[in-house]
Protein backbone atom coordinates (compact mmCIF):
# COMPACT_ATOMS: atom_id res chain seq x y z
CA UNK A 1 0.00 0.00 0.00
CA UNK A 2 1.06 3.37 -0.79
CA UNK A 3 1.95 6.59 1.09
CA UNK A 4 -1.74 7.60 0.48
CA UNK A 5 -3.77 4.77 0.87
CA UNK A 6 -1.97 3.83 4.45
CA UNK A 7 -2.50 7.24 5.29
CA UNK A 8 -6.24 7.12 4.18
CA UNK A 9 -6.82 4.24 5.91
CA UNK A 10 -5.00 4.81 9.48
CA UNK A 11 -7.70 8.31 8.72
CA UNK A 12 -10.51 5.83 8.31
CA UNK A 13 -9.78 4.09 11.16
CA UNK A 14 -9.17 6.91 13.58
CA UNK A 15 -12.89 8.42 12.31
CA UNK A 16 -14.20 5.21 13.19
CA UNK A 17 -12.40 5.21 16.61
CA UNK A 18 -13.51 8.20 17.28
CA UNK A 19 -17.35 8.05 16.39
CA UNK A 20 -17.24 4.71 18.35
CA UNK A 21 -15.91 6.48 21.35
CA UNK A 22 -18.42 9.00 21.17
CA UNK A 23 -21.65 6.52 20.67
CA UNK A 24 -20.17 4.60 23.77
CA UNK A 25 -19.62 8.26 25.70
CA UNK A 26 -23.72 9.38 24.19
CA UNK A 27 -24.71 6.12 24.90
CA UNK A 28 -23.78 6.18 28.06
CA UNK A 29 -25.24 9.43 28.60
CA UNK A 30 -28.41 8.68 28.07
CA UNK A 31 -28.31 5.95 30.22
CA UNK A 32 -27.89 8.10 33.23
CA UNK A 33 -30.34 10.81 31.78
CA UNK A 34 -32.85 8.35 31.19
CA UNK A 35 -32.14 7.01 34.65
CA UNK A 36 -33.16 10.18 36.21
CA UNK A 37 -35.89 10.60 34.19
CA UNK A 38 -37.07 7.18 35.04
CA UNK A 39 -36.82 7.66 38.77
CA UNK A 40 -38.14 11.13 38.47
CA UNK A 41 -41.65 9.84 36.83
CA UNK A 42 -41.70 7.04 39.09
CA UNK A 43 -42.57 10.23 41.46
CA UNK A 44 -44.62 12.33 38.71
CA UNK A 45 -46.46 9.43 37.98
CA UNK A 46 -47.86 9.27 41.79
CA UNK A 47 -49.35 12.76 41.76
CA UNK A 48 -50.11 13.72 38.42
CA UNK A 49 -53.26 12.56 35.96
CA UNK A 50 -53.69 11.24 32.82
CA UNK A 51 -54.49 15.10 31.64
CA UNK A 52 -51.61 17.06 32.93
CA UNK A 53 -49.29 14.01 31.39
CA UNK A 54 -50.96 14.75 27.80
CA UNK A 55 -50.65 18.14 28.76
CA UNK A 56 -47.02 18.52 29.39
CA UNK A 57 -46.58 16.67 26.91
CA UNK A 58 -47.57 19.06 24.27
CA UNK A 59 -45.53 21.58 25.79
CA UNK A 60 -42.88 19.03 25.42
CA UNK A 61 -43.49 19.39 21.58
CA UNK A 62 -43.43 22.91 21.52
CA UNK A 63 -39.71 22.85 22.57
CA UNK A 64 -38.92 20.11 20.66
CA UNK A 65 -39.95 22.19 17.76
CA UNK A 66 -38.48 25.34 18.53
CA UNK A 67 -34.96 23.66 18.93
CA UNK A 68 -35.64 21.22 15.81
CA UNK A 69 -36.52 24.53 13.24
CA UNK A 70 -33.93 26.66 14.89
CA UNK A 71 -30.48 24.37 15.03
CA UNK A 72 -30.89 20.76 13.62
CA UNK A 73 -30.58 21.90 9.93
CA UNK A 74 -27.17 23.60 10.87
CA UNK A 75 -26.21 20.80 12.95
CA UNK A 76 -26.56 18.21 9.96
CA UNK A 77 -24.69 20.91 7.48
CA UNK A 78 -21.71 21.45 10.24
CA UNK A 79 -21.40 17.48 10.28
CA UNK A 80 -20.96 17.33 7.06
CA UNK A 81 -17.42 19.02 7.10
CA UNK A 82 -14.10 17.14 7.10
CA UNK A 83 -11.99 17.23 10.13
CA UNK A 84 -8.72 19.69 10.08
CA UNK A 85 -5.96 19.03 12.46
CA UNK A 86 -3.55 21.60 13.53
CA UNK A 87 -0.53 19.09 13.11
CA UNK A 88 2.54 18.42 14.88
CA UNK A 89 5.24 21.50 15.18
CA UNK A 90 8.23 19.30 15.56
CA UNK A 91 11.44 21.35 16.04
CA UNK A 92 13.30 19.40 13.31
CA UNK A 93 10.63 19.93 10.54
CA UNK A 94 11.67 21.80 7.63
CA UNK A 95 11.32 25.54 7.15
CA UNK A 96 8.33 24.05 4.72
CA UNK A 97 6.45 21.71 6.35
CA UNK A 98 6.53 24.48 9.21
CA UNK A 99 4.96 27.00 7.03
CA UNK A 100 2.36 23.69 5.73
CA UNK A 101 1.70 23.61 9.71
CA UNK A 102 0.94 27.25 10.26
CA UNK A 103 -1.73 26.89 7.18
CA UNK A 104 -3.40 24.22 8.89
CA UNK A 105 -3.35 25.77 12.12
CA UNK A 106 -4.70 28.85 10.42
CA UNK A 107 -7.74 26.69 9.09
CA UNK A 108 -8.50 24.90 11.80
CA UNK A 109 -8.87 28.04 13.85
CA UNK A 110 -11.12 29.73 10.55
CA UNK A 111 -13.41 26.53 10.66
CA UNK A 112 -13.84 26.34 13.94
CA UNK A 113 -14.50 30.25 14.14
CA UNK A 114 -17.04 29.33 10.83
CA UNK A 115 -19.28 26.79 12.72
CA UNK A 116 -19.33 29.27 16.31
CA UNK A 117 -20.54 31.84 13.99
CA UNK A 118 -22.85 29.89 12.20
CA UNK A 119 -24.56 29.05 15.49
CA UNK A 120 -25.84 32.46 16.08
CA UNK A 121 -27.70 32.18 13.06
CA UNK A 122 -29.63 29.24 15.70
CA UNK A 123 -29.90 31.78 18.26
CA UNK A 124 -31.73 33.99 15.94
CA UNK A 125 -33.87 31.42 14.35
CA UNK A 126 -34.70 30.04 17.93
CA UNK A 127 -35.89 33.64 19.27
CA UNK A 128 -38.52 33.69 16.16
CA UNK A 129 -39.49 30.31 16.47
CA UNK A 130 -40.06 30.38 20.32
CA UNK A 131 -42.24 33.56 19.77
CA UNK A 132 -43.96 32.63 16.36
CA UNK A 133 -45.02 28.66 17.45
CA UNK A 134 -46.30 30.18 20.88
CA UNK A 135 -48.62 32.40 18.87
CA UNK A 136 -49.64 29.61 16.88
CA UNK A 137 -49.84 27.36 19.79
CA UNK A 138 -52.39 29.32 21.67
CA UNK A 139 -54.88 29.99 18.27
CA UNK A 140 -54.49 26.09 17.53
CA UNK A 141 -55.99 25.89 21.73
CA UNK A 142 -58.76 28.19 20.81
CA UNK A 143 -61.50 25.62 20.66
CA UNK A 144 -60.14 23.47 23.41
CA UNK A 145 -60.83 25.40 26.62
CA UNK A 146 -59.79 23.14 28.76
CA UNK A 147 -56.08 23.26 28.02
CA UNK A 148 -56.25 26.94 27.29
CA UNK A 149 -57.88 26.69 31.30
CA UNK A 150 -54.94 25.23 32.80
CA UNK A 151 -53.46 27.13 35.83
CA UNK A 152 -50.03 29.24 35.03
CA UNK A 153 -50.81 28.22 30.94
CA UNK A 154 -49.78 31.48 29.95
CA UNK A 155 -46.42 31.25 32.65
CA UNK A 156 -45.71 27.51 31.70
CA UNK A 157 -45.91 28.34 28.00
CA UNK A 158 -43.43 31.47 28.69
CA UNK A 159 -40.43 29.85 30.55
CA UNK A 160 -40.56 26.63 28.15
CA UNK A 161 -39.48 29.68 25.59
CA UNK A 162 -36.83 30.99 27.64
CA UNK A 163 -35.38 27.76 28.38
CA UNK A 164 -35.35 26.95 24.52
CA UNK A 165 -33.28 30.36 23.97
CA UNK A 166 -31.16 29.18 26.77
CA UNK A 167 -30.26 26.17 25.28
CA UNK A 168 -29.53 28.12 22.05
CA UNK A 169 -27.46 30.01 23.55
CA UNK A 170 -25.05 27.09 24.62
CA UNK A 171 -24.94 25.97 20.70
CA UNK A 172 -22.01 28.15 19.80
CA UNK A 173 -19.62 25.81 22.89
CA UNK A 174 -22.13 22.81 21.38
CA UNK A 175 -20.86 23.23 17.79
CA UNK A 176 -17.20 23.54 19.23
CA UNK A 177 -17.21 20.29 21.24
CA UNK A 178 -18.99 18.27 18.27
CA UNK A 179 -16.04 19.51 15.97
CA UNK A 180 -13.77 18.45 18.53
CA UNK A 181 -15.14 15.12 19.74
CA UNK A 182 -14.98 16.66 23.07
CA UNK A 183 -17.61 13.67 24.09
CA UNK A 184 -17.17 14.35 28.11
CA UNK A 185 -17.32 18.24 28.13
CA UNK A 186 -21.20 17.20 26.55
CA UNK A 187 -21.71 14.33 28.59
CA UNK A 188 -20.79 16.43 31.95
CA UNK A 189 -23.04 19.60 30.67
CA UNK A 190 -26.13 17.21 29.72
CA UNK A 191 -25.80 15.04 32.73
CA UNK A 192 -25.98 18.25 34.80
CA UNK A 193 -28.70 19.59 33.29
CA UNK A 194 -30.95 16.34 33.73
CA UNK A 195 -29.76 15.75 37.35
CA UNK A 196 -31.33 19.58 38.19
CA UNK A 197 -34.23 19.19 35.86
CA UNK A 198 -35.77 16.28 37.23
CA UNK A 199 -34.39 17.53 40.97
CA UNK A 200 -36.47 20.57 40.48
CA UNK A 201 -39.36 19.28 38.90
CA UNK A 202 -39.69 16.16 41.33
CA UNK A 203 -39.47 18.85 44.37
CA UNK A 204 -42.07 21.71 43.01
CA UNK A 205 -44.64 19.10 41.99
CA UNK A 206 -44.14 17.30 45.72
CA UNK A 207 -44.12 20.72 47.84
CA UNK A 208 -47.34 21.81 45.78
CA UNK A 209 -49.22 18.26 46.74
CA UNK A 210 -48.19 18.21 50.65
CA UNK A 211 -49.34 21.98 50.59
CA UNK A 212 -52.24 21.35 48.64
CA UNK A 213 -51.22 23.96 45.84
CA UNK A 214 -52.45 23.54 42.69
CA UNK A 215 -50.04 24.24 40.31
CA UNK A 216 -50.95 22.83 36.91
CA UNK A 217 -48.33 21.72 34.54
CA UNK A 218 -46.07 24.83 35.55
CA UNK A 219 -43.21 22.37 37.42
CA UNK A 220 -42.37 21.19 34.26
CA UNK A 221 -41.38 24.38 32.97
CA UNK A 222 -39.21 25.01 36.25
CA UNK A 223 -37.33 22.01 35.52
CA UNK A 224 -36.93 22.13 32.21
CA UNK A 225 -36.10 26.17 32.81
CA UNK A 226 -33.59 24.88 35.19
CA UNK A 227 -31.74 22.60 32.64
CA UNK A 228 -31.59 25.52 29.69
CA UNK A 229 -29.65 27.43 32.25
CA UNK A 230 -27.38 24.91 33.65
CA UNK A 231 -26.23 23.51 30.33
CA UNK A 232 -25.69 27.37 29.01
CA UNK A 233 -23.30 27.66 32.20
CA UNK A 234 -21.70 24.34 32.10
CA UNK A 235 -21.04 24.92 28.33
CA UNK A 236 -19.58 28.27 28.73
CA UNK A 237 -17.41 26.76 31.90
CA UNK A 238 -15.42 24.14 29.94
CA UNK A 239 -15.24 25.27 26.53
CA UNK A 240 -14.23 28.72 27.18
CA UNK A 241 -10.98 27.25 28.22
CA UNK A 242 -10.78 25.35 24.69
CA UNK A 243 -11.12 29.05 23.15
CA UNK A 244 -8.42 30.69 24.75
CA UNK A 245 -6.29 27.91 24.02
CA UNK A 246 -7.17 27.44 20.45
CA UNK A 247 -7.26 30.73 19.81
CA UNK A 248 -10.60 31.58 18.61
CA UNK A 249 -13.56 33.40 19.93
CA UNK A 250 -16.97 32.05 21.06
CA UNK A 251 -18.65 35.51 19.80
CA UNK A 252 -19.16 35.58 16.49
CA UNK A 253 -16.56 37.64 14.53
CA UNK A 254 -15.57 38.34 11.20
CA UNK A 255 -13.16 35.65 9.49
CA UNK A 256 -9.91 36.67 7.41
CA UNK A 257 -9.98 33.54 4.17
CA UNK A 258 -7.31 31.58 4.61
CA UNK A 259 -8.70 29.16 2.11
CA UNK A 260 -10.84 28.94 -0.65
CA UNK A 261 -13.97 29.29 1.24
CA UNK A 262 -16.49 32.19 0.26
CA UNK A 263 -17.83 33.83 3.55
CA UNK A 264 -21.86 36.01 3.74
CA UNK A 265 -20.48 39.53 5.10
CA UNK A 266 -17.35 38.24 6.17
CA UNK A 267 -19.35 35.65 8.60
CA UNK A 268 -21.16 32.95 7.56
CA UNK A 269 -19.72 30.08 4.95
CA UNK A 270 -21.80 30.24 2.28
CA UNK A 271 -21.38 26.55 1.72
CA UNK A 272 -22.92 25.73 4.81
CA UNK A 273 -25.67 28.18 5.42
CA UNK A 274 -26.94 27.12 1.57
CA UNK A 275 -26.41 23.73 2.94
CA UNK A 276 -28.39 24.11 5.95
CA UNK A 277 -31.27 25.73 3.72
CA UNK A 278 -31.43 22.95 1.98
CA UNK A 279 -31.77 20.52 5.13
CA UNK A 280 -34.21 23.02 6.94
CA UNK A 281 -36.79 22.47 3.80
CA UNK A 282 -36.94 18.99 4.36
CA UNK A 283 -36.17 19.19 8.42
CA UNK A 284 -39.53 21.02 8.54
CA UNK A 285 -41.61 17.72 7.03
CA UNK A 286 -39.30 15.42 8.53
CA UNK A 287 -40.29 17.32 12.30
CA UNK A 288 -43.92 16.93 11.18
CA UNK A 289 -43.23 13.08 10.73
CA UNK A 290 -41.32 12.75 13.91
CA UNK A 291 -43.83 14.29 16.20
CA UNK A 292 -46.56 14.40 13.87
CA UNK A 293 -48.11 11.00 16.07
CA UNK A 294 -48.18 13.66 19.20
CA UNK A 295 -49.75 16.05 16.95
CA UNK A 296 -52.23 13.67 15.61
CA UNK A 297 -53.65 12.56 18.27
CA UNK A 298 -53.63 15.97 19.64
CA UNK A 299 -56.37 16.89 17.88
CA UNK A 300 -58.37 13.43 17.61
CA UNK A 301 -58.17 11.63 20.68
CA UNK A 302 -59.03 12.72 24.57
CA UNK A 303 -56.43 14.04 26.92
CA UNK A 304 -56.65 10.68 29.29
CA UNK A 305 -55.73 9.15 25.52
CA UNK A 306 -53.17 11.37 25.02
CA UNK A 307 -51.70 10.80 28.49
CA UNK A 308 -51.81 6.71 27.97
CA UNK A 309 -49.98 7.13 24.99
CA UNK A 310 -47.39 9.53 26.03
CA UNK A 311 -46.47 7.12 29.05
CA UNK A 312 -46.61 4.22 26.03
CA UNK A 313 -44.34 5.98 24.09
CA UNK A 314 -41.52 7.05 26.79
CA UNK A 315 -41.27 3.84 27.83
CA UNK A 316 -41.19 2.31 24.78
CA UNK A 317 -38.72 4.38 23.63
CA UNK A 318 -36.39 4.14 26.43
CA UNK A 319 -34.00 1.81 24.19
CA UNK A 320 -34.19 4.14 21.26
CA UNK A 321 -32.70 7.31 23.23
CA UNK A 322 -30.85 5.56 25.22
CA UNK A 323 -28.97 3.40 22.57
CA UNK A 324 -29.98 3.97 18.90
CA UNK A 325 -30.08 7.79 19.04
CA UNK A 326 -26.45 7.81 20.45
CA UNK A 327 -25.64 5.76 17.70
CA UNK A 328 -27.51 7.59 14.96
CA UNK A 329 -25.63 10.77 15.65
CA UNK A 330 -22.23 9.48 15.97
CA UNK A 331 -22.70 7.38 12.66
CA UNK A 332 -24.11 10.57 10.75
CA UNK A 333 -21.01 12.32 12.34
CA UNK A 334 -18.38 9.50 11.43
CA UNK A 335 -20.01 9.02 8.03
CA UNK A 336 -20.14 12.76 7.33
CA UNK A 337 -16.17 12.91 8.10
CA UNK A 338 -15.58 9.85 5.73
CA UNK A 339 -17.20 10.80 3.09
CA UNK A 340 -16.89 14.29 3.07
CA UNK A 341 -15.78 15.23 -0.81
CA UNK A 342 -15.79 19.42 -1.79
CA UNK A 343 -15.80 18.39 -5.51
CA UNK A 344 -18.08 15.22 -5.14
CA UNK A 345 -15.40 12.58 -6.09
CA UNK A 346 -14.21 9.83 -3.54
CA UNK A 347 -12.25 7.13 -3.86
CA UNK A 348 -12.80 3.55 -4.09
CA UNK A 349 -11.38 2.56 -0.73
CA UNK A 350 -13.50 5.20 1.18
CA UNK A 351 -16.86 3.97 -0.51
CA UNK A 352 -15.65 0.30 0.56
CA UNK A 353 -15.17 1.67 4.34
CA UNK A 354 -18.72 3.34 4.16
CA UNK A 355 -20.96 0.22 3.14
CA UNK A 356 -18.71 -1.80 5.34
CA UNK A 357 -19.56 -0.12 8.18
CA UNK A 358 -23.25 0.62 6.95
CA UNK A 359 -23.35 -3.19 6.57
CA UNK A 360 -22.48 -3.86 10.76
CA UNK A 361 -24.18 -1.14 11.44
CA UNK A 362 -27.77 -2.95 10.62
CA UNK A 363 -26.78 -5.80 11.53
CA UNK A 364 -26.06 -5.30 14.90
CA UNK A 365 -29.71 -3.28 14.21
CA UNK A 366 -30.95 -6.60 13.14
CA UNK A 367 -29.93 -8.42 16.39
CA UNK A 368 -30.85 -5.76 18.83
CA UNK A 369 -34.45 -5.39 17.07
CA UNK A 370 -35.12 -9.31 17.28
CA UNK A 371 -34.48 -9.19 21.24
CA UNK A 372 -36.81 -6.39 21.30
CA UNK A 373 -39.85 -7.92 19.04
CA UNK A 374 -38.90 -10.90 20.61
CA UNK A 375 -39.36 -10.56 24.50
CA UNK A 376 -40.21 -7.06 25.07
CA UNK A 377 -44.48 -7.65 24.39
CA UNK A 378 -44.18 -10.09 26.59
CA UNK A 379 -41.70 -8.18 29.43
CA UNK A 380 -42.77 -4.77 28.63
CA UNK A 381 -46.15 -4.87 30.36
CA UNK A 382 -45.72 -6.67 32.96
CA UNK A 383 -42.76 -4.37 33.61
CA UNK A 384 -45.10 -1.25 34.00
CA UNK A 385 -47.21 -3.05 35.87
CA UNK A 386 -44.16 -2.97 38.36
CA UNK A 387 -43.19 0.77 37.79
CA UNK A 388 -46.04 2.85 37.67
CA UNK A 389 -48.90 0.80 39.15
CA UNK A 390 -52.10 -0.91 38.45
CA UNK A 391 -53.91 2.56 37.84
CA UNK A 392 -51.94 3.20 34.76
CA UNK A 393 -51.19 -0.31 34.45
CA UNK A 394 -55.20 -1.01 33.86
CA UNK A 395 -55.86 2.10 31.98
CA UNK A 396 -54.64 0.65 28.51
CA UNK A 397 -51.23 1.72 28.49
CA UNK A 398 -49.33 -2.15 28.87
CA UNK A 399 -51.13 -3.23 25.95
CA UNK A 400 -50.01 0.10 23.62
CA UNK A 401 -46.38 -0.08 25.29
CA UNK A 402 -46.40 -4.34 23.99
CA UNK A 403 -47.54 -2.95 20.08
CA UNK A 404 -44.72 -0.30 20.55
CA UNK A 405 -41.89 -3.00 21.03
CA UNK A 406 -42.35 -3.89 17.36
CA UNK A 407 -42.02 -0.17 16.26
CA UNK A 408 -38.59 0.31 17.62
CA UNK A 409 -36.50 -1.58 14.91
CA UNK A 410 -38.38 0.39 12.27
CA UNK A 411 -37.90 3.61 14.63
CA UNK A 412 -33.88 2.52 14.56
CA UNK A 413 -33.47 1.44 11.22
CA UNK A 414 -34.83 4.80 9.49
CA UNK A 415 -32.80 6.53 12.02
CA UNK A 416 -29.78 5.39 10.76
CA UNK A 417 -30.96 5.19 7.02
CA UNK A 418 -31.61 8.74 6.98
CA UNK A 419 -28.44 9.72 8.66
CA UNK A 420 -26.18 8.16 5.70
CA UNK A 421 -28.75 9.90 3.62
CA UNK A 422 -28.14 13.60 4.92
CA UNK A 423 -24.69 13.04 4.33
CA UNK A 424 -24.32 11.79 0.95
CA UNK A 425 -27.31 13.45 -0.62
CA UNK A 426 -26.72 16.43 -2.89
CA UNK A 427 -28.84 19.47 -2.16
CA UNK A 428 -31.24 18.68 -5.39
CA UNK A 429 -31.93 15.35 -3.71
CA UNK A 430 -32.25 16.87 -0.37
CA UNK A 431 -35.65 18.79 -1.73
CA UNK A 432 -36.56 15.43 -3.68
CA UNK A 433 -36.61 13.93 -0.53
CA UNK A 434 -38.43 16.46 0.75
CA UNK A 435 -41.03 15.71 -1.77
CA UNK A 436 -41.41 12.22 -0.74
CA UNK A 437 -41.59 13.49 3.03
CA UNK A 438 -44.22 15.46 2.76
CA UNK A 439 -46.34 12.29 0.50
CA UNK A 440 -45.26 10.25 3.51
CA UNK A 441 -46.90 12.97 5.66
CA UNK A 442 -49.91 12.82 3.94
CA UNK A 443 -50.68 9.03 4.03
CA UNK A 444 -49.51 8.90 8.09
CA UNK A 445 -51.90 11.52 8.53
CA UNK A 446 -54.69 9.77 6.46
CA UNK A 447 -53.84 6.37 8.64
CA UNK A 448 -54.03 7.66 11.25
CA UNK A 449 -57.31 9.64 10.74
CA UNK A 450 -58.85 5.61 10.41
CA UNK A 451 -57.18 4.29 12.88
CA UNK A 452 -58.17 6.68 15.99
CA UNK A 453 -61.64 8.06 13.94
CA UNK A 454 -62.99 5.53 11.75
CA UNK A 455 -61.53 2.13 13.62
CA UNK A 456 -61.37 4.00 17.11
CA UNK A 457 -58.06 2.17 17.69
CA UNK A 458 -57.38 4.74 20.07
CA UNK A 459 -53.41 5.20 20.68
CA UNK A 460 -52.71 1.59 19.43
CA UNK A 461 -54.01 2.66 16.14
CA UNK A 462 -51.39 5.56 16.22
CA UNK A 463 -48.31 3.36 16.89
CA UNK A 464 -49.81 0.73 13.70
CA UNK A 465 -50.06 4.57 11.63
CA UNK A 466 -46.31 5.40 12.81
CA UNK A 467 -45.61 1.38 11.79
CA UNK A 468 -46.92 2.11 8.13
CA UNK A 469 -45.07 5.57 7.72
CA UNK A 470 -41.86 4.11 9.13
CA UNK A 471 -41.75 1.18 6.50
CA UNK A 472 -42.47 3.64 3.84
CA UNK A 473 -39.57 5.72 4.62
CA UNK A 474 -36.74 3.00 5.17
CA UNK A 475 -37.85 1.65 1.73
CA UNK A 476 -37.37 4.58 0.47
CA UNK A 477 -33.98 5.32 2.35
CA UNK A 478 -32.98 2.32 1.86
CA UNK A 479 -33.44 2.66 -2.31
CA UNK A 480 -31.33 5.70 -2.24
CA UNK A 481 -28.48 4.41 -0.42
CA UNK A 482 -28.36 1.50 -2.50
CA UNK A 483 -28.31 3.76 -5.30
CA UNK A 484 -25.88 5.87 -3.80
CA UNK A 485 -23.00 2.78 -3.86
CA UNK A 486 -24.33 1.75 -7.33
CA UNK A 487 -23.58 4.83 -8.94
CA UNK A 488 -19.80 4.03 -7.35
CA UNK A 489 -19.59 0.38 -8.60
CA UNK A 490 -21.05 -0.98 -5.17
CA UNK A 491 -23.93 -2.25 -3.54
CA UNK A 492 -25.69 -3.16 -0.39
CA UNK A 493 -26.22 -6.79 0.56
CA UNK A 494 -29.09 -7.64 2.15
CA UNK A 495 -27.51 -10.87 3.24
CA UNK A 496 -24.52 -9.29 5.22
CA UNK A 497 -27.80 -7.43 7.55
CA UNK A 498 -29.93 -10.63 8.08
CA UNK A 499 -29.39 -12.72 11.41
CA UNK A 500 -28.35 -16.53 11.10
CA UNK A 501 -30.97 -19.15 10.74
CA UNK A 502 -30.14 -20.21 14.66
CA UNK A 503 -30.95 -16.67 15.65
CA UNK A 504 -34.06 -16.96 14.11
CA UNK A 505 -34.98 -20.32 15.00
CA UNK A 506 -34.42 -19.32 18.83
CA UNK A 507 -36.38 -16.23 18.30
CA UNK A 508 -39.77 -18.15 17.18
CA UNK A 509 -38.92 -20.41 19.33
CA UNK A 510 -39.01 -18.65 22.43
CA UNK A 511 -42.13 -16.19 20.91
CA UNK A 512 -43.81 -20.28 21.13
CA UNK A 513 -42.87 -20.12 24.78
CA UNK A 514 -44.47 -16.79 25.84
CA UNK A 515 -47.27 -17.40 24.52
CA UNK A 516 -47.78 -20.72 25.75
CA UNK A 517 -46.98 -19.00 28.80
CA UNK A 518 -49.52 -16.48 28.77
CA UNK A 519 -52.41 -18.92 28.36
CA UNK A 520 -50.93 -20.60 32.29
CA UNK A 521 -52.36 -19.26 35.11
CA UNK A 522 -50.45 -17.48 37.66
CA UNK A 523 -49.06 -14.41 39.82
CA UNK A 524 -47.30 -11.53 38.36
CA UNK A 525 -44.29 -11.91 40.21
CA UNK A 526 -44.27 -15.95 39.08
CA UNK A 527 -44.72 -14.57 35.31
CA UNK A 528 -42.35 -11.97 35.76
CA UNK A 529 -39.28 -14.48 36.93
CA UNK A 530 -40.72 -16.82 34.10
CA UNK A 531 -40.02 -14.63 31.62
CA UNK A 532 -37.03 -12.65 32.69
CA UNK A 533 -35.53 -16.52 32.81
CA UNK A 534 -36.91 -17.51 29.35
CA UNK A 535 -35.55 -14.01 27.46
CA UNK A 536 -32.12 -14.78 29.53
CA UNK A 537 -31.79 -18.01 27.93
CA UNK A 538 -32.79 -16.41 24.27
CA UNK A 539 -29.89 -13.62 25.30
CA UNK A 540 -27.36 -16.20 25.40
CA UNK A 541 -28.22 -17.76 22.74
CA UNK A 542 -28.70 -14.80 20.23
CA UNK A 543 -24.51 -14.60 21.51
CA UNK A 544 -23.27 -17.77 21.12
CA UNK A 545 -25.11 -17.37 17.39
CA UNK A 546 -23.78 -14.26 16.31
CA UNK A 547 -20.03 -14.64 18.40
CA UNK A 548 -18.47 -14.72 15.19
CA UNK A 549 -19.90 -11.41 14.02
CA UNK A 550 -19.38 -9.64 17.67
CA UNK A 551 -15.81 -10.45 17.74
CA UNK A 552 -15.72 -9.21 14.34
CA UNK A 553 -17.37 -5.79 15.05
CA UNK A 554 -15.35 -5.39 18.35
CA UNK A 555 -11.82 -6.24 16.92
CA UNK A 556 -12.52 -3.49 14.29
CA UNK A 557 -13.18 -0.23 16.51
CA UNK A 558 -10.08 -1.83 19.01
CA UNK A 559 -7.66 -2.21 15.70
CA UNK A 560 -4.90 0.27 16.50
CA UNK A 561 -3.68 2.49 14.04
CA UNK A 562 -0.99 1.83 13.06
Amino acid sequence: MDATGTASSVMQQSLLEKSAHGATFLIALQIGSRALTFAANQILLRFISPDLLGISTQFEVYLISVLFFARESLRVAIQRQSEVSEGPGEADKSTQDREKSEQKRKLAIEKTQALVNLAYVSIFLGIFFAWGLAWAYIRSLRSNPKVLGTLYFKETLQLYAIAAVFELLAEPCFVVVQQKSEYKTRAFAESIGALLRCVVTCASIVFASKTGLDLGVFPFALGQWTYGLSILLCYLWRVSAISAADNFSLLARPIAPSSNETYIMSYFSKPLVTLGASLFVQGVVKHILTEGDVLLISYLASLSAQGIYALASNYGGLVARMVFQPIEESSRNYFGKLLYSSNGQRSSGTISSARDDLHKLLRIYTLMSISAMTVGPTMAPLLLKFVVGSRWASSGAGDVLSKYCYYIPLLAYNGVLEAFVSVVATESQLNRQSLWMLAFSVGFASTGYVFLRLVDLGAIGLVYANMANMVFRILWSYNFINNFFRRHNSQLNLGLILPTATTVAAAFGTIAIFYYQSSQEGSDIKTFITTTVIGGSFFILLVLSEHKFLLQCYRSVRTPST
